[in-house]
């Protein structure tokens, strides 16, 4: 199955989850390895384990680099307020 194929039908809340687990819920969710999907985004797999454990942030720059290879949106909604 292509990684888009699997993408194409997640929707992530991400108010739900901690920074850490976007990234672990993504890349799992891809199909990658966290050596595959370290690959694809110039890091390493290092660097992927701790950004997905919380001990390395990321910055916003890689995550819409992520969105924008992985054809995923990224939405900012505001609540509504009951």
């Amino acid at each position: 199955m292509l990684v888009k194929e699997v993408l194409q039908n997640m929707k992530i809340i991400a108010n739900d989850f901690r920074a850490n687990e976007l990234i672990k819920i993504i890349r799992e969710n891809s199909g990658l390895t966290q050596e595959e999907f370290g690959k694809k985004f110039k890091r390493t797999r290092n660097s992927i384990q701790y950004y997905e454990y919380g001990q390395r942030n990321y910055n916003v720059e890689l995550l819409l680099d992520i969105a924008k290879n992985l054809n995923l949106i990224i939405t900012i909604e505001s609540r509504k307020i009951k």
